[in-house]
């Protein structure tokens, strides 16, 4: 049976990737905010509210999720390219997802927000010199990372929540 939290499968981080695998990670990062926008297209308020899977998150807050979550990916992106390895801020997605902004806000504000904060990542990113790829941060959970292992984490991370809302339509029929 598929696992319905991992509908691309788990996250894995590779110590390295070439500049092909980086350069296309850069363009499926940059298309997120399309792809969101493409799976969320026609939902009813109804479905909206609809959790992707048991116990989930409903559609909308998973699109506010994604919003939330990488505008801190960007914002630890430039930390990362402006300090000597900064030591970032988590937060509890969890508890970001309850809160009422994330509850009832229209869906279309956060994917407004995703529009805006890609359109800025994609410019940054498309802009760093190789070895700046090489540059960290360090995540309080995760341990030390550079910008080519975030990367690959986001990238992974926009193709996991458009699956969750794809996967759900294609077993609602929607």
């Amino acid at each position: 049976m598929e696992d319905l939290r991992y509908p691309v499968g788990k996250f894995q981080r590779k110590e390295t990737i070439s500049a092909a695998e980086r350069n296309a990670m850069i363009e499926g990062v940059a298309q997120t905010p399309a792809k969101l926008r493409a799976a969320v297209k026609g939902l009813s308020a109804a479905q909206l509210a609809t959790p992707y899977r048991p116990e989930g998150w409903t559609v909308t807050q998973l699109v506010h999720h994604v919003a939330d979550s990488h505008a801190n990916a960007y914002m630890r992106f430039k930390l990362a390219l402006t300090e000597n390895e900064p030591t970032i801020k988590t937060y509890d997605e969890k508890k970001w997802a309850e809160l009422e902004d994330s509850r009832s806000t229209p869906v279309e504000v956060s994917l407004a927000m995703t529009d805006a904060v890609h359109h800025r990542w994609n410019s940054v990113m498309r802009a760093t010199k190789l070895a700046d790829f090489a540059r960290t941060l360090r995540h309080p959970e995760m341990g030390p990372m550079n910008l080519d292992a975030l990367l690959q984490l986001y990238h992974w991370h926009g193709q996991h929540h458009v699956a969750h809302v794809t996967k759900l339509r294609e077993r609602k029929h929607w």
